[in-house]
């Protein structure tokens, strides 16, 4: 600058390091505050992962279900299982799990089982007031 009076290329060389910087984190920012939201990894639609628990053996309905990043790379789910009284078990739960994992890629998922309203009682632990923990 000093030899060319060229004082422009410092403050826009600067401007072009900015856009630089600004464009290469704008994907981390992105998924940062993404995971400060609880939000839904963008590779994973809650729908989707609802129509296939509902078709899994044993499952007659799902509630309260949930999706979300732990990290830019671990994704995690909760879910209420309606099924009949005399499901197959944890095997099943097991399995379920799996499928999950493999289907959308939710490495931890944890699965609550609800009785049908077929069944009339609760196999889930009570409280100390005696209502259900649901």
């Amino acid at each position: 600058m000093l030899y060319t009076s060229w004082f422009v290329v410092d403050p826009l060389m600067s401007l072009v390091i900015v856009a630089v910087i600004l464009w290469s984190s704008w994907a981390l920012l992105r998924e940062s505050v993404q995971l400060a939201l609880n939000a839904v990894p963008p590779h994973i639609d809650p729908a989707a992962v609802a129509q296939h628990l509902r078709s899994m053996p044993g499952v007659v309905d799902i509630h309260d279900l949930h999706v979300w990043a732990l990290s830019t790379t671990e994704s995690a789910l909760t879910v209420n299982l309606v099924m009949p009284a005399g499901h197959p078990g944890d095997e099943a739960l097991a399995h379920i799990s799996q499928q999950v994992r493999d289907t959308f890629g939710v490495q931890h998922s944890t699965l609550q089982v609800m009785l049908s309203a077929s069944s009339q009682a609760c196999s889930l632990q009570h409280t100390q007031g005696g209502a259900h923990a649901h």
